[in-house]
């Protein structure tokens, strides 16, 4: 073998090994980019995701000087048969005021099924001042076939909600959940309205 094909050899043996790792970066930068996402917008409130953990109440001066419309939309998902509905589409409160509406979960298909609804809050910068006392949304849920169920979401705005907000929109999208755990809570009577 001549010098010539020995650098020529030593030269692709370079360039494989930094191809390999440059790939094993990138798959690694991708499998970590959505739990760094759901972390940087935890945090920042960024996209209106929002805390899936039961907050207290805060016992507070309700400031009784400015009304808040709260709206409520939601949203159903391909592959999952059931129907989310909101007595009210929206509401009036004061910053600090806890308040509470009911929501109404259908499976209009026969069989059991697990989804989850999703929450998210706009404007985004209002994420961080809506604390959820009690809310479906903490967990996957179980319907058994033809099942309909009411439970209430239970919400504050905090006082120092920032003055130029008007409106808050709460969205909640349902999305399907396949493979639950065998050990996962199925007391289908009260597996909606018991996260406290």
């Amino acid at each position: 073998m001549t010098e010539y094909e020995m650098v020529r050899k030593a030269g692709v043996q370079r360039t494989v090994i930094r191809s390999v790792a440059a790939l094993i970066g990138m798959f690694a930068f991708a499998f970590a980019l959505v739990p760094l996402y759901d972390v940087f917008c935890r945090i920042t409130g960024l996209n209106g995701k929002v805390d899936t953990t039961a907050q207290a109440i805060v016992h507070e001066e309700v400031d009784q000087s400015r009304y808040v419309t709260v709206q409520f939309i939601t949203r159903g998902s391909a592959g999952l048969p059931w129907q989310m509905s909101v007595a009210t589409r929206q509401m009036r409160v004061h910053p600090g005021q806890a308040a509470e509406v009911e929501f109404t979960f259908t499976n209009n298909s026969h069989q059991e099924s697990w989804g989850r609804a999703v929450p998210s809050v706009s404007p985004s910068n209002a994420t961080a001042h809506v604390r959820k006392v009690s809310c479906f949304c903490f967990q996957e849920q179980l319907l058994q076939g033809d099942e309909r169920l009411t439970v209430p979401l239970v919400f504050q705005l905090s006082r120092d909600l920032p003055e130029e907000i008007n409106t808050i929109t709460l969205v909640y999208t349902l999305y399907p959940v396949h493979n639950m755990a065998m050990g996962a809570s199925v007391n289908n009577n009260n597996t909606l309205g018991d996260e406290i």
